[in-house]
């Protein structure tokens, strides 16, 4: 089923940006829909943004419309979540997940999943 591996998390200020990353390897990148959720303490891990394999389609929750970008580089096996307008609410592990076939934002239509990467939000 391959690897995932998710980097560029850390602290950042109310207000602040930040880009993490998610690495693909042992699969062939361009056939997978990609996905980020999150899981903050005491929650349940939720649906952030989602994008097909071709880049053309991307979906975001409605908390994080507007502030939120999924993308990808299928040369580079690597897709991108770029959050802007971070609020303290946005703390959470963050996770990429891999799934074959169309969109989703079921957590459990997805198939593999990386270790994920502390995203920490101060006021």
């Amino acid at each position: 089923q391959g690897q995932l591996v998710e980097s560029g998390g850390g602290l950042v200020q109310a207000g602040g940006s930040l880009r993490v990353s998610c690495v693909a390897s042992g699969r062939t990148f361009s056939d997978y829909t990609m996905a980020w959720f999150r899981q903050a303490p005491g929650k349940e891990r939720e649906f952030v943004a989602t994008i097909s394999w071709s880049g053309k389609i991307t979906y975001g929750a409605d908390s994080v419309k507007g502030r939120f970008t999924i993308s990808r580089n299928n040369a580079k096996n690597t897709v991108y979540l770029q959050m802007n307008s971070l609020k303290p609410e946005d703390t959470a592990v963050y996770y990429c997940a891999a799934k074959l076939g169309p969109t989703s934002t079921g957590s459990s239509d997805f198939t593999s999943w990386g270790q994920g990467t502390q995203v920490t939000v101060s006021s």
